[in-house]
């Protein structure tokens, strides 16, 4: 468990292609047409109870099944290697305005289909391709309130790879990979993210298929679903916890403990650009949750925004703060979603720069990390949550 020396510090600027995150902007699409979408099979409109005239769809029995039967549901929204069955998947979850209990019943069979099946357990490459299908089906289309905490539940069963999500690239070689494909090459690097579990399948939501259709933005639904103050809760939770599973695993200096000069040979890269590069995107995730609180509440969609808040806290797990000496487990993203919680939440919950930095700051004065890498790592996340919060 030695820990590797400390190198020179890449400026946040200075950073592998991380600069920047451009994000797509696609219309959303009209409520006739994802009512036409979600009619191309049988499925029966109804009046909706509410006693106005916009018909609701009525999830079929055979469906509702699958919330059961999670081998049937992932081979239903596995949408295959070549994404030949994406628009299949699209016709069975894309509901506009569900019947009755509709819309928890298909969030359900989100999560029986893409979760992991128990704890400890990894993701397949039918799971993950699954997860693909299901954030390329919805990030465009209207998603029920009642959707919202299964696909956030999804969403955190997937945290690496949401969170490693920047835009569409002609590099991805599918809609999910495998724990080989996944793996770090002889310098100790992955795209797919440090401190991977051994087995696990990765979604790669960079992956687009302009073909089929299937272009998905996990951006944009954590942006849709965060309306819910449970999805929001789910979600928030699964960042500070991946967060604190991030921390406790560099070392005691803020690196990364796989790191391996190639051939022998130390390159300029210092071992704590990917770190800074991975605690970017966390507390960029953290922020733009921040941010589509605000946003929503000023658009009406949160009315209420002292009442939102109350639900999430009522939500929230309670936090999570990284063990006080490095940790060489590698368990499956699942697990580090469901992580234990540390204790109740102290603070401002909704101060997510304050949730980041006392938790940072803890770690870093229990593992003795050097002032100057403990400031250089306290100037990366804080940036990087400033400008996502907006």
């Amino acid at each position: 468990m030695g820990d590797g020396d400390m190198s020179a510090q890449a400026g946040p600027e200075t950073r592998p292609g991380r600069s920047a995150r451009p994000r797509r902007h696609w219309p959303l699409a009209s409520a006739v047409a994802l009512a036409l979408v979600a009619t191309t099979t049988a499925v029966p409109l109804v009046l909706a109870d509410s006693g106005d005239d916009t018909p609701c769809q009525d999830v079929p029995a055979s469906t509702r099944a699958l919330a059961e039967d999670p081998a049937a549901a992932t081979r239903a929204l596995d949408p295959g290697a070549d994404l030949s069955r994406f628009p299949a998947v699209r016709k069975l979850i894309v509901h506009e305005n569900p019947c009755g209990d509709g819309a928890r019943t298909l969030g359900a069979v989100i999560e029986a289909a893409t979760r992991a099946d128990r704890p400890g357990t990894a993701h397949t490459v039918a799971q993950a391709r699954a997860a693909h299908a299901v954030v390329a089906a919805l990030e465009s289309a209207e998603v029920p309130d009642g959707m919202a905490p299964g696909l956030a539940r999804m969403l955190a069963d997937y945290v690496v790879d949401e969170i490693r999500y920047l835009s569409p690239s002609t590099d991805a070689a599918g809609p999910a990979v495998t724990s080989a494909q996944a793996a770090p090459d002889k310098s100790g690097h992955t795209p797919y993210g440090r401190f991977l579990a051994p087995g696990e399948a990765h979604a790669d939501f960079e992956y687009a298929d302009p073909v089929s259709g299937a272009e998905p933005d996990p951006d944009r639904l954590i942006g849709k679903v965060a309306r819910n103050p449970e999805a929001f809760a789910i979600l928030y939770d699964a960042a500070r916890a991946y967060f604190a599973h991030y921390l406790e695993r560099l070392t005691s200096r803020g690196g990364d403990p796989d790191d391996r000069p190639a051939d022998g040979h130390r390159d300029d890269t210092p071992d704590t650009v990917w770190p800074d590069n991975d605690l970017e995107d966390i507390a960029e995730r953290i922020g733009a949750l921040m941010s589509h609180r605000v946003v929503h509440t000023r658009n009406g969609e949160i009315p209420d925004l002292a009442a939102f808040d109350r639900a999430v806290r009522k939500h929230t797990r309670g936090a999570y703060r990284p063990a006080g000496q490095r940790l060489t487990t590698r368990p499956p993203m699942g697990d580090i979603a469901d992580r234990p919680v540390s204790g109740p939440l102290s603070g401002e919950l909704t101060d997510g720069r304050h949730q980041l930095l006392t938790v940072l700051d803890a770690w870093a004065e229990a593992r003795q990390v050097p002032a100057e890498r403990a400031a250089a790592m306290e100037l990366v996340v804080d940036n990087a949550y400033v400008r996502a919060a907006g």
